[in-house]
């Protein structure tokens, strides 16, 4: 434990800022406790009170943060991420602003604890901790913080010299496609194919969109993922013919996430277990199969907390499904995906590993303030390149966030798959977001595919930048053009 607080003490109270909906109340264990209290006319604002904290001492850590709290009708708000508040924001010149909190808390419980972990950033800045509601009405109460350091910055060999070829899992120059629609329809992928000219796509096996709860029935899970293998037999066959290479997304796992967005299969041995066999269910019906490149084995990792002892953590339970399918199927290549939603950030604390034919998977939406603009919430017209939450956003800085992806790739000499990135198609100057990303990508030599074809026409490049307008365009977007210019370049 590198801090602990109560509110018993004027000192400790004396650093938080005030507020007249905040006061110091007798609350848990008969200590003095923080009570934060929101009436229904103002809960769609934010109330929260501040701790400044210097996080210099911790750069490049993973930390847990933990506290107690307590709370009587906090009403559910409109995203899982608002409501009741424990909060480190922090600033990084490498990675923009930085939020994190436990999700889904709200409602009506007794004193329990809220816990979140991460790694800080190697340049974070200024921080604070948060307390409070957000968007949300109702009496919340907190006490008893702390801070524990569970390991240290993870150090980087230097680049190889003269490394030999990278394993990339095929002969082309490039794959260059597209994220899935959720659902086969041949014309599409013909479409896909001959008339565009992509040559990869990224299927997902995907439903209830990562809602939490869902996915936890194993019986009804398993007649759920037999009709998407049944599905994804007539995807190869198409994409086969159309010379489209074929990611094996497996979207929704068994035992689904949790409010606080964790995946519950790094949590309960029952769903890991069935995740496990899942894929050697997968690799024993397909490999072998032309147009698949790979498989990738777990969309998005979120791990706010860390495993229960025995339980393979985030990165653990995808080495245990990628031996899995070694034993079966020793060629066909298998995706890691990093933490904290396979993102750029994540490849601060991921290791690689030992298992061979082994490609490394990255999604990017940063600054999601831009990339999301109006996809949870009211749209402000937020543009692209400009000042986005308070800083400039521009192609030196998506490089800076990309950096330790970057950093990864040279230090192990690995190959690098960008599954996801987009920008909703109202975001002004979506057009400049997504063309300096595929030029860095296309600079550091990685495969992408775009977010996302024919699925929501929020991401649709054949819809226009009229939110309100729900038909493909007669004319090709400029994005949509964008995209063709590149899927012109690849060869099958």
């Amino acid at each position: 434990v590198v801090f602990r607080s109560g509110f018993d003490t004027a000192d400790e109270r004396a650093a938080w800022s005030e507020a007249d909906f905040a006061a110091w109340v007798p609350g848990w264990e008969a200590t003095q406790s923080l009570s934060v209290v929101v009436s229904p006319e103002a809960g769609e604002g934010t109330h929260m009170v501040r701790m400044p904290l210097d996080l210099t001492p911790f750069r490049g850590c993973r930390l847990l943060f933990e506290c107690v709290a307590k709370a009587r009708d906090v009403t559910e708000p409109s995203a899982s991420y608002l409501g009741v508040k424990f909060m480190l924001h922090y600033t990084s010149e490498q990675e923009g602003p930085f939020w994190t909190n436990e999700s889904g808390v709200n409602g009506t419980f007794d004193w329990r604890t809220l816990r979140f972990t991460t790694r800080v950033a190697s340049d974070a800045g200024p921080a604070e901790l948060n307390l409070g509601l957000q968007a949300s009405s109702g009496t919340v109460w907190f006490d008893d913080l702390k801070i524990t350091l569970l390991g240290g910055p993870i150090e980087r060999p230097a680049p190889m010299e003269n490394p030999p070829p990278v394993f990339k899992g095929h002969s082309l120059p490039r794959l260059r496609g597209v994220m899935s629609p959720s659902q086969f329809r041949e014309e599409d992928l013909r479409v896909l194919g001959q008339d565009w000219n992509a040559n990869l796509i990224r299927w997902q096996m995907v439903r209830n969109w990562g809602r939490a709860g869902t996915d936890r029935d194993l019986e009804e899970y398993d007649r759920w993922i037999g009709g998407k293998l049944d599905e994804l037999d007539s995807v190869l066959d198409a994409c086969d013919r159309f010379g489209i290479r074929v990611v094996i997304d497996l979207h929704s796992p068994p035992g689904g996430r949790y409010e606080n967005n964790d995946l519950a299969i790094f949590n309960e041995p029952v769903y890991q277990d069935h995740f496990v066999a899942l894929w050697e269910r997968i690799a024993r019906r397909f490999r072998g199969r032309p147009a698949i490149w790979g498989y990738d084995l777990i969309n998005e990792p979120v791990q706010n907390l860390p495993s229960p002892a025995g339980v393979p953590d985030y990165l653990g339970a995808q080495v245990r499904a990628a031996r899995a399918i070694r034993a079966i199927d020793p060629e066909t290549p298998i995706f890691i995906a990093a933490a904290e939603w396979d993102s750029a950030q994540g490849f601060r604390e991921l290791e690689p590993i030992d298992i061979p034919r082994v490609i490394y998977q990255v999604h990017m939406y940063v600054p999601s303030a831009f990339t999301h603009q109006g996809v949870h919430g009211a749209w402000t017209p937020t543009a692209y390149p400009g000042r986005i939450e308070g800083e400039i956003w521009d192609k030196a800085r998506l490089r800076s966030v990309l950096e330790p992806v970057r950093v990864f790739q040279r230090a192990y000499n690995v190959h690098i798959y960008v599954g996801e990135f987009s920008a909703i198609r109202w975001a002004p100057g979506a057009v400049d977001y997504l063309r300096d990303c595929i030029e860095l990508f296309e600079e550091y030599d990685w495969d992408w595919s775009y977010h996302a074809y024919r699925e929501w026409d929020g991401w649709s490049v054949e819809h226009g930048d009229d939110p309100e307008d729900r038909a493909r365009t007669q004319e090709p977007s400029d994005r949509m053009r964008l995209l063709l210019e590149w899927f012109a370049r690849n060869k099958k």
